[in-house]
């Protein structure tokens, strides 16, 4: 028998906001101090009570007008009531019935609803026992829920990276997926092809990247399959996962069983008595991944594999285009494609390299884009070599200077003197007989291997084509 799969997504983001969801206590992601940013309010002490972050319910509300979702104007919060050590109150502060957000889609997969909520705080489990850190406890948190509409592990996967970049370029949450800052639960269930009915939905929780995402889905609905085709039985059930597998952990609980009612300790939502002003938010809305993807496409004539490198990192795309922009003012129109893409590719590889190598972004480069297309229009002109600049671009990463600077105090001007690039290929071809040998014979890498021994015994100042041609005109004699 043949099984059709349907997958629906739950996705948890935390805020970023100055402060907690109810309280005043800070919200401060890198705190590594246990049980530092707390108060009584987060801790759940008697006789304390909850005030809304206005700013973190404007958050949502910006996702959801990203997502072209209907905003609930008369939106207001519940008491979802479980037990469970990381929580204080014994309760969640979430929102059932009238969520923030209905409705919404994004890359043609509909949405459910997007609702706000608090944090739990964090478990840390030891040989000696469990310690709990309410840092953590209040956080505001974000949860988007998919209709039950994925068919196949990899739109799971793409849809949970598009919506990570949508909370970044709106600067609502960084989403980090390893620092827990982004979780994502799967439902997944099978049924026999043409069935009217879904199958038992199995809930996976605990997927902390997003191969994971990927990998236990396809775990999840073999494992449903062949139990199916023995003869068994799926039960609702929730399931953690572990290594690209799932494993057993409680029976999934009902809606009901969380006995859902309204808030009592906060007023339903009035946007107006808040401030909340709905075209002021739209307008807040930046140009988001598919938008730009589309126009870096038909602006700048770049290759998917190029425009999605730029797309993927908002800080990346504004550096490029503000280098674009300089590099326009100093390049003539018939030599601007070949300058965005040398621009593109100095930046995406040799940059990005210099700034992984040394763990800082981009808001903290001292390269300012007008110096860094400076550096490109230098490469097209001719004025200095690929190996100089990637020189320069070291010197410049390290001290900010424009490229000018750097080539003369470092004395990397490039050698034009015809009688020094002579001189050296003479010494060159006296020391690599068998490479002058193998060109002779037809050997073209030879001739590029020549003209690296030449580059490198000029400290990357020799021009690579000049080298090539006086390389070729000695040896064809």
């Amino acid at each position: 028998m043949t099984y059709s799969p349907t997958i629906g997504l739950e996705v948890h983001a935390e805020l970023k906001t100055r402060t907690k969801m109810f309280c005043r206590s800070l919200n401060d992601p890198n705190e590594t101090r246990p049980n530092v940013n707390i108060c009584p309010i987060c801790l759940a002490h008697p006789g304390t009570l909850p005030v809304i972050n206005i700013e973190a319910v404007k958050s949502v509300i910006r996702l959801g007008l990203a997502l072209v979702g209907e905003i609930l104007k008369n939106s207001h919060f519940d008491r979802k009531s479980y037990f469970y050590p990381d929580l204080p109150k014994g309760y969640q502060i979430s929102q059932y019935e009238a969520p923030l957000v209905k409705g919404g889609e994004l890359l043609g997969i509909k949405l459910e609803r997007i609702h706000l909520e608090e944090d739990t705080a964090r478990l840390v489990h030891s040989e000696k026992g469990s310690l709990v850190d309410f840092n953590r406890a209040g956080i505001p948190l974000m949860e988007l829920v998919t209709k039950p509409v994925i068919k196949s592990a990899d739109e799971a996967f793409r849809f949970a990276k598009e919506l990570q970049l949508i909370l970044r370029y709106l600067g609502i949450s960084d989403a980090d997926m390893e620092k827990g800052q982004m979780r994502v639960e799967a439902n997944v269930s099978v049924a026999p092809v043409g069935s009217k009915e879904l199958g038992v939905k199995v809930e996976v929780k605990n997927i902390n990247s997003f191969r994971e995402v990927k990998n236990v889905i396809d775990y999840e609905l073999k494992r449903q399959t062949e139990a199916l085709e023995r003869g068994e039985k799926i039960i609702q059930e929730t399931r953690g996962s572990v290594l690209g597998a799932t494993r057993p952990q409680r029976l999934k609980e009902a809606s009901h069983d969380y006995r859902y009612f309204p808030e009592p300790d906060l007023p339903p939502l009035d946007f107006t008595k808040e401030g909340i002003d709905l075209e002021e938010l739209k307008l807040s809305i930046p140009e988001l991944p598919e938008a730009r993807r589309k126009r870096f496409f038909e602006e700048y004539k770049l290759p998917q594999g190029q425009t999605e490198a730029l797309v993927s990192n908002p800080k990346l795309a504004e550096y490029f285009e503000e280098s674009v922009s300089e590099l326009n003012t100093v390049i003539d129109e018939p030599e601007k494609e070949k300058a965005i893409q040398l621009l593109v590719n100095y930046l995406t590889s040799d940059l990005v390299g210099l700034m992984n190598v040394a763990g800082i972004q981009f808001e903290k480069i001292k390269i300012s884009p007008e110096n860094f297309a400076e550096l490109v229009k230098l490469i097209v002109k001719g004025e200095i070599s690929s190996r100089i600049a990637k020189d320069v671009l070291g010197e410049m990463f390290i001290g900010g200077l424009d490229p000018d600077q750097v080539i003369k105090e470092k004395t990397l001007t490039p050698i034009a003197d015809e009688k020094v690039l002579l001189e050296t290929i003479r010494e060159v071809i006296e020391a690599n007989e068998r490479a002058v040998s193998d060109y002779k014979k037809g050997k073209a890498n030879a001739l590029k291997f020549l003209v690296g021994e030449a580059m490198r015994k000029l400290s990357g100042r020799g021009d690579p084509e000049l080298l090539e041609k006086l390389f070729s005109d000695r040896l064809a004699k």
